[in-house]
């Protein structure tokens, strides 16, 4: 059975997805075929029908992704329906799938009165891409509290793994090679009252300090070590500085924001510019933290 035959009909499955649709920059070419499963099962039968030749790609916001204009060859996955559950579990265990958001995992654990989960309110993606690169916000990081992982492979070989079959580092984490991110164990403090209202500060410290109305991917760089990226991107004099639709924000320099009509191109060229700028200003070298897919080509 192919994985086209294994879908029911409450899963999607779309060629030439716009993928403009789908990340928060709002640009991106066409991907090959565009599927959203329903649940779980739906997912695991797909993989398993999926020809092994086929190049995967995870979706979860589209909030640490530029996919270029020339879109992409192969799959996308869009894991928020299918893997978009979170529960508490025996004490301060909480299990969330690689589809919630961050900061609705935030609101549920204060609301559950456990912590320190605060911090996941100032991440802007899911769970899983928060897995994937150890995103972090306010002074803590994903992998801080986690327990164990979930993953699934190319066949749909599901496993259990621990934070011992992983190293992670500073926005990123290195692990078996294959496998992706189904969902997390965490596990947290009694942290009764004040959570949620401490969620409430954080986002409108957000919102206070970053260009959120527009569309942006978050912060494109890591902060390197001892210092900030926004911090030299502004002491380079880029605040404001535009390529095409794209721009270095004012308001936060580590954020480039489409202001409607940027392309892909525009902004990977925007992200050069900027490093290229801070390199032979102060010989520091930023890492990009937005993941870059695709393939070079005209706006679709």
């Amino acid at each position: 059975m192919s994985a086209a035959e294994a879908m029911s009909t409450r899963d999607e499955l779309r060629r030439d997805e716009p993928m403009a649709k789908h990340t928060s920059w709002r640009v991106g070419g066409p991907a090959d075929l565009y599927f959203r499963p329903a649940t779980r099962a739906a997912l695991l039968e797909f993989l398993t029908g999926l020809d092994p030749d086929v190049p995967v790609y995870w979706l979860g916001l589209g909030s640490n992704l530029l996919v270029r204009d020339g879109g992409i060859r192969g799959v996308v996955i869009a894991t928020a329906r299918a893997l978009g559950t979170a529960h508490r579990l025996d004490g301060g265990l909480v299990e969330a799938e690689a589809g919630v958001p961050c900061t609705a995992l935030a609101r549920r654990c204060a609301r559950w009165g456990l912590g320190p989960a605060e911090f996941f309110a100032g991440i802007p993606g899911t769970v899983g891409g928060a897995l994937r690169m150890n995103a972090g916000a306010f002074g803590g990081e994903t992998w801080d509290r986690l327990k164990s992982v979930e993953t699934v492979d190319r066949a749909g070989t599901v496993r259990c793994r621990g934070p011992q079959d992983y190293v992670v580092g500073y926005r990123e984490v290195r692990g078996p090679a294959g496998e992706w991110f189904l969902s997390a164990q965490f596990e947290f403090d009694d942290q009764p009252g004040g959570g949620l209202d401490r969620v409430k500060t954080l986002l409108r410290e957000r919102q206070d300090k970053q260009p959120l109305g527009l569309p942006s991917c978050g912060s494109v760089f890591r902060n390197p070590p001892g210092d900030h990226a926004a911090r030299l991107i502004e002491s380079a004099g880029l605040k404001g500085f535009q390529i095409g639709g794209a721009q270095v924000s004012e308001k936060h320099a580590n954020f480039i924001i489409n202001t409607g009509e940027a392309s892909a191109t525009d902004i990977e060229t925007l992200i050069n510019a900027a490093r290229d700028r801070v390199a032979q200003r102060f010989g520091v070298n930023l890492v990009a933290e937005v993941h870059i897919v695709g393939e070079a080509g005209g706006v679709s």
